[in-house]
């Protein structure tokens, strides 16, 4: 007998998250509605307000204003791929998928960082790919993006502190991507880096303490699994830059830190590679990482998770093993997330 779906009561259909025109729309009435009661005022301070001004020209109006104006835009909106869902969940509201953010290159100790973006300029970008291909090459990603055949792709996304959320991203399958590299047949692992920018990415100087750039591995079994995805784009649009413009790597059987943003190298090696956060702490974070919950983190517990469908709506769940891509992945582990 057929299992029957019952929609729990909060639950809110795709069509109803928050859209870009809505959220323009809004903003620009709040706009409006500000100006005029700083227009009553603000003559007699106009002097005074200039250098804050100036000094906050980069900063964007809100968390979709940071899609470069320059994007590839190519292939948007892209065509979802039903095989990729996700039917117990909502989509997370755009906004809140836009605004709560893991990003230490732009602030390592707040999850509000699409405001730190305004000097960040992702395109034009060049990815470097070297080690073990038949030969060293650079990708212009604007002219990757647009070769490329985009689809959109529903995923759980799961943070190892324990917080979810589902987004769409638009990409492509990194098996392409690899394909294109011509790695050689003794390179058993992929390692990403990602950018490091002083100037532009204020984390990275504030944070001197940290191994930039930012790097992540996986096997290549793993890297060319069906799941793995290169994310050009989210919710139809390309990339904000909080999101990791112009180009990141979504793997949603592993924990979130290992999808690498704004990358820069690709290195085809016959190891496993070190990666940033296993490094760091490695009784914390395993080079595999991926979502058990009967492996707890050695602070909290991993058993569930605070699903966000908004920021104010958050839901605890429990958490699903492999992040509940099992039928793709489990083949390739023994012992769960530990291998």
């Amino acid at each position: 007998m057929s299992n029957i779906i019952i929609p729990p009561g909060w639950l809110v259909a795709d069509r109803d998250a928050t859209s870009r025109d809505t959220y323009v729309s809004r903003r620009e009435f709040v706009r409006k509605l500000s100006l005029g009661a700083v227009a009553l005022t603000a003559a007699p301070m106009a002097c005074g307000n200039q250098a804050a001004s100036r000094a906050s020209a980069n900063r964007p109006d809100g968390p979709l204003d940071t899609i470069p104006s320059n994007a590839t835009r190519t292939g948007y909106p892209a065509v979802r791929n039903a095989t990729f869902r996700v039917p117990e969940r909502v989509l997370t509201d755009r906004i809140a998928a836009s605004s709560y953010n893991n990003f230490y290159e732009f602030d390592g100790s707040s999850k509000k960082v699409w405001h730190l973006t305004g000097a960040y300029e992702p395109f034009p970008w060049t990815i470097e790919v070297t080690g073990l291909v038949e030969k060293p090459l650079k990708l212009d990603v604007d002219e990757l993006i647009r070769s490329m055949s985009l689809e959109e792709r529903v995923y759980r996304f799961r943070c190892v502190e324990a917080w979810s959320m589902t987004i769409p991203w638009t990409g492509f399958p990194l098996a392409k991507l690899i394909d294109r590299c011509n790695p050689l047949s003794t390179a058993t692992h992929v390692r990403f880096v990602s950018a490091k920018r002083d100037k532009q990415m204020p984390g990275i100087p504030s944070q001197p303490w940290y191994p930039w750039p930012f790097y992540e591995g996986f096997r290549m079994d793993e890297a060319t699994n069906e799941l793995a995805f290169v994310v050009t784009g989210m919710y139809g649009e390309p990339l904000t830059k909080q999101n990791g413009s112009p180009i990141r790597i979504a793997m949603p059987w592993k924990y979130g830190y290992k999808s690498p943003k704004a990358i820069v190298r690709i290195e085809f090696v016959d190891k496993q590679p070190p990666t940033f956060w296993n490094d760091l702490q490695p009784t914390e974070y395993s080079f595999l990482s991926n979502v058990n919950p009967n492996v707890p983190h050695p602070r909290w517990s991993q058993a569930t998770e605070k699903f966000m469908r908004t920021e104010e709506d958050i839901r605890r769940v429990p958490t699903q093993m492999f992040n509940g891509y099992g039928e793709w992945v489990a083949g390739m582990y023994r012992g769960g997330s530990r291998g």
